[in-house]
């Protein structure tokens, strides 16, 4: 098992394809977007739109980060209730971010169904499944705060919730209609060509080595190139690398792994998940279950592999698949693959602006795809029409997060211990 993404099924199944050279000379433009995942792929796709000139630059490939290694879910918000947001950003900031937020698979429906994006699209909603009786009480208190803000969600007592998931080991479940599934790497794929059609000019395999102010530019340099730009994004998340002249965003690097199954056969696609919605659990070290195009059940919680302990990951993810759905298990589990996922201390993301021209965004805590979507099109706007107010959430000039490695070492070695433990009969 392995967290390279040539294991994810995402990466097996990916029908978008879009592939760009390496950067090789200088070029001007307005915006220079550094990181290809979703965030800086929506940038360059929005700003180009409006008429921007845009390059964009990754070091690796499109959706090789976090973007194209996630469950796949297209959330109306965050990990947060919105009253917790409220308690962080103030009452005005917060319902605004909700907001935004509760538009946001709108929005990243609508720029599939445009570009015409080949990403498995499935607006069915979501559901967020009590793990244990105890588990219904959470989602009660996040059903009336969303209900207060007019959220479109549902409570399921534990009968409908069998039915929708087809399991006997859930308890209930709140229901988001707003929310769907799509396949994460085709989508960021699917940006990257919408971009590059607008006439963004995006270069793969381009590390940015560093940035500096030159005169009222930014000089970003490239091991073969480089871009003066009147305006800066750095949008890396939890895959940012070490540049001259800005200091690495700091986050709490937490893992999440998944593995998925040979295509069910149609029976049993006709018991489990026959909605197709996707789902997540609220045991404290969370899981996550949803189906494909195909119909196979891709299945994951907390943790990394590849490391000494992950043995217990690997064996709970049987374990989990037989005691949740036993009649998938002999079905094999044919590809693993793990992701970093950039968390913040509020669990809330982060834009950072120490220059008014540049911006650093970072810490969607695992909801990348609509958050990610949402915000890069926003911080094209603010950036290129200088209006800080059309950001999601208020810019900050500093971020600290004292010892952030102890913090996701802690994340690891109790998902590793839980894993060990858990879904025993």
């Amino acid at each position: 098992m392995t967290g390279d993404i040539s294991s994810s099924l995402w990466h097996h199944s990916c029908a978008e394809t879009v592939s760009t050279p390496a950067l090789a000379d200088a070029v001007d433009c307005d915006l220079a977007v550094i990181g290809g995942g979703y965030t800086g792929l929506s940038a360059a796709l929005h700003g180009a739109e409006a008429g921007a000139s845009v390059c964009l630059i990754e070091a690796d490939s499109f959706g090789s980060g976090g973007s194209g290694r996630n469950v796949g879910l297209a959330n109306a918000g965050l990990w947060l209730p919105p009253e917790e947001i409220n308690d962080h950003l103030g009452d005005a900031a917060g319902q605004r971010l909700s907001g935004l937020l509760a538009r946001g698979p709108d929005l990243v429906f609508s720029l599939i169904a445009r570009h015409k994006i080949a990403c498995e699209p499935v607006q069915n909603g979501t559901l967020h499944c009590a793990h244990a009786p105890s588990g219904m009480k959470d989602l009660e208190n996040r059903h009336a705060q969303l209900r207060a803000i007019g959220a479109p969600v549902s409570l399921l007592g534990r009968e409908e919730a069998v039915a929708r998931v087809g399991s006997e080991r859930v308890y209930g479940a709140l229901f988001d209609p707003r929310a769907g599934t799509i396949q994460p790497l085709a989508y960021a794929k699917g940006l990257a060509r919408a971009a590059l059609a607008a006439g963004a000019h995006l270069y793969e395999k381009t590390p940015a080595n560093g940035i500096a102010r030159d005169g009222n530019r930014w000089l970003v340099t490239t091991p073969q190139g480089r871009i003066m730009a009147r305006r800066l994004l750095v949008a890396t998340g939890g895959y940012a690398r070490a540049m001259d002249g800005l200091a690495t965003p700091e986050i709490v690097p937490v893992h999440y792994f998944q593995a998925a199954t040979d295509p069910m056969d149609p029976a049993a696609q006709a018991c489990i998940l026959p909605g197709r919605e996707g789902c997540w659990d609220t045991a404290l070290v969370m899981s996550s279950w949803r189906l494909d195009q195909a119909g196979r059940l891709i299945i994951g919680a907390m943790g990394q592999l590849g490391h000494i302990g992950s043995f217990a990951h690997e064996t709970w993810l049987r374990r989990k698949v037989t005691r949740m759905f036993p009649a998938l298990a002999e079905v094999p589990l044919r590809q693993t693959w793990h992701g970093r996922i950039a968390m913040t201390t509020e669990h809330l993301p982060k834009v950072l602006c120490p220059d008014p021209s540049l911006m650093v965004c970072f810490g969607y805590s695992g909801r990348g795809i609509s958050p990610g979507t949402l915000f890069g099109k926003h911080i094209a706007e603010a950036l290129l029409n200088d209006t800080p107010d059309a950001l999601p959430v208020p810019p900050v000039k500093v971020h600290r997060l004292p010892f952030a490695g102890l913090r996701g070492a802690y994340y690891e070695t109790g998902a590793t211990l839980t894993h060990l433990v858990k879904d025993r009969f």
